[in-house]
């Protein structure tokens, strides 16, 4: 058994370390255009991540992004940790005023003035929470717990989850602190290994834990860590993004310090390998996306996404890809084959079947029913009369997106936030489908963003439908918590996505709105209301993963090449290929 004790690191040096840019010449102008010409950033060299010095400006105007890569602007990559920086240099906002230019597409060869700011006072706050929010096993800190809300009954919010301390870990990476991250990844990997029983029935071998805790004695002088498969869980369902965010965290661990000794390990190896051939498994599905349960991911509780969710699909497109960087051949030869053959599979599926703009709605409005054979237009057999109403009103002209779900006789069109944003950064979208999705967040900014960014979901469920689809939850009453309540951590996955468009407007936007009032409101969890003004009913506070999204937000502003660590480039080959007959088709 492994275990941790809740030690809180208070020292006045653990409390003064803050980040700080260390890029602050690197500015924007507005977009860069990638070879597609769609509008996205050429991640060719920014994923380099090459350790060189930034050069100075020797022309005094600055060209926009139109005219040159952001790659050529930001020449710090992340081949090496970046050492631990102090509150005194922080220049947090030094650079945003260059960063994020009015327009994407300002015009080229203007000069600008870039004046220097102080650092928000947030991010002092942030830090010193963030800081407090650490876990150690045997003196060795190891993750962050959920929440530190001394108000309310902790539950299960001191431990430590997964796919909470997703975006904590990012923060140390961008700091230069990647033992705990490493520290993370090792713990959760031994914790795999162990049988996962609920009552009388063994989970599969690859499924990593939601959370865990450790448990301290002080007579003994030992540390226990105790891991939760879902036999503790609110509804006991098993978690199937943990495995997931696990390996896309140990790719952005290697990128960011460059050291792949670890990924290298035979444990990380077999433990990546579990994970993928549990989800790369035969079975009777007829879809290359992963089938789920409901309560699965973040949104974990029942709201109707069982079946084939966007966000699972998503993350497991984006581990795949990661996987397939860190596999190394030789046993994985094999698994590698599987992987390629499924990205192209899934990725065919998802933008063809899940996305949704003005011209795919109006199609499906016109379906015909009751098609059989190969030669079906209508191929999940979708009844136009159950399109929601409030979907022609949302759906603007130009924008569009991944829908919440497809499978037969049934598409829930609902937006979900995080599926969207990790399709961006995957790649999963295409560029025009990336470019779409950040036209609709500017098209219907207080229906997704709102006063709080940024609804989790849209829109609420209510009435008859939300005593169906959800059991009557108290929690997810309409537009509240999973049920289209306002998550400031998505925050990092938006800034993330913008800057990976060209849009680091958006995000700015975002940022500033969150400044208002997040450290101001102590840093609460979620925020209901249709706008996201009214802190969540039962929302903790010092959400650990809400004050670390702020902090990742801040630093990839400042620094965007450390979008290497959790963006990725498109793969040429991955291209749409034309629909054949099933291998089953017989004349």
């Amino acid at each position: 058994m492994y275990s941790y004790s809740l030690t809180l690191d208070t020292s006045p040096e653990a409390l003064g370390r803050t980040t700080s840019n260390s890029n602050s010449d690197a500015y924007y102008n507005g977009a860069a255009a990638g070879e597609d010409g769609g509008g996205g950033i050429d991640f060719r060299k920014l994923l380099e991540l090459r350790t060189r010095p930034i050069p100075i400006p020797i022309a005094p105007i600055r060209t926009t992004l139109d005219e040159r890569s952001l790659s050529e602007i930001i020449s710090s990559g992340l081949a090496s940790p970046r050492p631990p920086r102090t509150l005194e240099s922080v220049k947090s906002s030094e650079c945003l005023e260059g960063l994020l230019s009015p327009s994407i597409r300002s015009s080229a060869g203007t000069p600008r003035d870039h004046p220097s700011f102080e650092p928000h006072p947030m991010i002092a706050d942030a830090w010193e929470a963030l800081r407090r929010s650490l876990v150690y096993f045997r003196a060795q800190p190891v993750g962050t717990i959920a929440a530190m809300d001394p108000s309310e009954e902790s539950l299960n919010y001191n431990q430590v989850f997964v796919r909470d301390f997703v975006p904590s870990a990012l923060a140390f990476l961008m700091n230069g602190e990647p033992d705990i991250v490493k520290n993370f990844l090792l713990k959760t990997l031994r914790l795999q290994s162990i049988e996962k029983r609920i009552d009388c029935f063994t989970l599969g071998e690859g499924v990593m834990p939601a959370s865990f805790k450790v448990l301290h004695d002080p007579l003994r002088k030992t540390d226990t860590m105790i891991a939760d498969f879902g036999e503790s869980a609110i509804g006991r369902v098993a978690p199937v993004d943990s495995g997931f965010w696990w390996i896309i965290l140990l790719r952005a661990y290697t990128k960011s310090t460059g050291d792949h000794s670890l990924a290298d390990m035979a444990d990380c190896q077999r433990g990546m390998r579990l994970i993928l051939e549990l989800c790369l498994s035969d079975g009777f599905d007829t879809f290359p996306t992963l089938l789920c349960a409901d309560g699965c991911c973040m949104v974990d509780r029942r709201m109707g996404i069982y079946g084939y969710p966007i966000e699972i699909q998503s993350l497991f497109f984006m581990a795949l890809r990661s996987a397939k960087s860190l596999l190394k051949p030789g046993e994985g030869i094999q698994l590698l084959e599987r992987i390629d053959k499924r990205l192209h599979a899934l990725s065919f599926h998802m933008r063809a079947y899940f996305w949704l703009d003005h011209t795919q709605l109006n199609n499906i409005y016109r379906y015909k029913t009751e098609e059989y054979s190969h030669t079906a237009v209508n191929k999940f057999n979708v009844i136009p009369d159950s399109i929601p109403n409030w979907v022609f009103d949302f759906m603007p002209i130009k924008g569009g997106y991944f829908i919440g779900n497809v499978s037969p006789a049934r598409m829930d069109f609902r937006w979900f936030a995080i599926g969207n944003c990790m399709a961006i950064l995957s790649s999963l979208a295409t560029p025009e489908q990336s470019s779409a999705i950040m036209d609709l967040f500017e098209e219907r900014w207080e229906e997704l963003v709102g006063e709080m960014p940024l609804k989790v979901s849209y829109p609420a469920l209510e009435g008859n439908e939300w005593r169906i689809v959800t059991g009557c939850d108290p929690k997810n009453t309409r537009w509240s918590y999973h049920n289209a309540g306002s998550w400031p951590v998505l925050l990092w996955m938006l800034t993330a996505a913008c800057i990976k468009t060209g849009r680091p407007q958006i995000a700015r936007r975002a940022i500033e709105q969150i400044e208002k009032r997040l450290s101001k409101d102590g840093w609460p969890e979620y925020y209901d209301g249709k706008l996201g003004r009214y802190i969540g009913k039962q929302a903790r506070k010092f959400q650990t993963w809400s004050i670390a999204g702020y902090l990742v937000a801040k630093m990839m502003l400042e620094d965007p090449s450390h979008l290497g660590m959790i963006g990725l480039e498109e793969d040429k080959k991955m291209t749409k290929t034309c629909l054949t007959r099933s291998a089953s088709w017989t004349v």
